[in-house]
């Protein structure tokens, strides 16, 4: 009987034993290696380059390891560094602040000269966070009518200095600034630095197509050039020359096949903010004689400007919130935003070089030493970030200690649940039991996080893999068969339920 007992203690990887449900089996640590074996072992990415890592939160156990002290391409698990660092050094309820002020005087209903807007990288004026990207503008607006002030003299001038003119990350593709997900980054930034297009085909022959953006505004101009058709597939490419707001619309549409969206960049984020803030403070009927600045197009402004006052200080939603549509939408504007207010915060410069240092000081505190690894960017769209997947599992196991990790838990995409994870693992031991946060670029995929394993022991993992050829769809099922495995771990179905 004490034998037996033995053998039963040393199949499970921690203490403890629980009624084992109809139609499972127990497994031992090296037949989940096998079984885990034969999933990555599959022909489909003999090709490829895997790194694995596979670890309990409790007993430190290793349940699997494959490449984990090698360097790979992180994608969108670039975030996790990036949050990581954000989280412990600005704390969960830190807010950005935008201080609405001016020049020269307000006498009776006028201001007598500039009204000035001052960011620190606010990300969330858009309709992810309110009703409509000009919801905030509308309440500034307000504010001014109820102090009196029915016209400007001046003009309406961004002040972005609190970020440095780096507006796009180190290493980033060229040919993919037009698209939604690489925005130039600001210290000021309306509805992230893009314009959502609705594109409405034509109903019948006597219809017409409809492009209905959401932020109407002449500070870019829409070129039309798509042609309708009654057959075929909808084919559409937009693009914007770099440096310039032309957004060019070509392809075909079928008539009568629903709505859908495109969402391109803008450039000069600046500059988008303060001209739409003057439209919408002039549709709300405050006369402004002046123009929409950035204030770099002013000589000398810090000694030729002066700040007389502030008339409104809007905060952000406090970062906790902020973190979670970062990570779990994985939105590169957030990413890159953080970053510099790290160095903001810390250097009282606003870059990427100064946040970066602050990021591998919160590495450096989880074992990771400058220099081992490569972090060239907050959200992971360079392809010159490198880091290992032992070192991604340093920073969760340093962030399961932390005292914020109920915040950063809650931070993260739920399989089957929300997020970039919605759609995956659904109806299995995985679904609503994996926390992670993904990764991808073109041919490399990441997959990071923790779960729980069928008896509730803490488990944590990091999923990298580069140089494939195959679709982002191919390279989940593998990662989520190995997820929805260790969830049933110890216990794994049989044949005979």
């Amino acid at each position: 009987m004490k034998k037996i007992f033995s053998l039963f203690i040393i199949s499970l990887i921690f203490v403890g034993c629980s009624t084992i449900p109809v139609g499972y089996e127990r497994i031992n640590s090296d037949e989940l290696t096998k079984k885990i074996d034969s999933i990555f072992n599959d022909s489909l990415f003999s090709h490829a380059h895997w790194g694995v890592l596979i670890e309990s939160l409790s007993s430190g156990k290793v349940l699997y390891e494959r490449n984990s002290e090698r360097m790979f391409m992180p994608a969108s698990n670039e975030k996790i560094p990036t949050a990581a660092a954000a989280l412990t050094k600005l704390g969960p309820d830190f807010r950005f602040r935008t201080i609405i002020g001016y020049s020269g005087n307000i006498i009776d209903s006028t201001l007598y000269g500039d009204l000035i807007i001052i960011g620190d990288g606010d990300p969330t004026l858009s309709d992810r966070i309110y009703d409509k990207p000009t919801t905030v503008f509308e309440q500034w607006t307000d504010s001014l009518l109820s102090l009196g002030i029915k016209s400007i003299s001046g003009n309406i001038i961004g002040d972005d200095n609190k970020f440095d003119d780096e507006n796009i990350g180190y290493g980033w593709p060229l040919d993919g600034l037009d698209y939604w997900y690489s925005a130039e980054i600001g210290a000021l930034q309306l509805n992230e630095n893009y314009v959502d297009l609705k594109i409405v085909p034509p109903a019948n022959i006597y219809d017409t197509l409809k492009i209905i953006p959401d932020v109407i505004s002449n500070y870019y101009k829409l070129i039309n050039e798509i042609e309708v058709s009654d057959t075929g597939s909808n084919n559409l490419s937009i693009t914007r020359a770099y440096g310039k707001n032309d957004i060019i619309l070509k392809g075909n549409v079928v008539r009568n096949s629903g709505s859908f969206e495109r969402s391109p960049t803008i450039t000069n984020p600046t500059k988008f903010y303060v001209t739409v803030l003057k439209e919408v403070l002039e549709n709300k009927g405050i006369t402004v004689l002046g123009s929409p600045i950035d204030c770099d197009e002013i000589p000398n402004y810090v000694d030729s400007i002066k700040v007389t006052d502030s008339l409104i200080v809007h905060q952000s939603l406090p970062l906790h919130e902020i973190l979670k549509v970062l990570m779990k939408k994985s939105q590169n504007l957030y990413a890159e935003t953080v970053v510099r207010a790290l160095g903001l915060d810390e250097s009282g410069i606003g870059s990427f070089d100064e946040g970066k240092k602050v990021v591998e000081s919160v590495l450096e505190e989880f074992g990771i030493e400058p220099g081992s690894h490569s972090y060239m960017d907050g959200s992971g769209l360079s392809r010159y970030n490198y880091i290992s997947p032992k070192q991604i599992l340093n920073i969760l196991k340093g962030m399961s200690k932390s005292n914020y990790w109920d915040f950063w838990y809650d931070t993260l995409p739920i399989a089957g649940v929300d997020g970039t994870l919605k759609w995956r693992m659904k109806n299995t031991k995985a679904e609503n039991n994996v926390r992670a946060k993904t990764g991808t670029i073109s041919n490399v995929r990441g997959l990071s996080g923790y779960l729980k394993t069928a008896e509730g022991e803490d488990i944590a993992f990091s999923f990298l893999v580069n140089g494939h050829l195959k679709t982002s769809r191919e390279t989940e099922l593998i990662t989520d068969q190995v997820l929805e495995l260790i969830s049933e771990y110890p216990l794994i179905k049989n044949n005979i339920d």
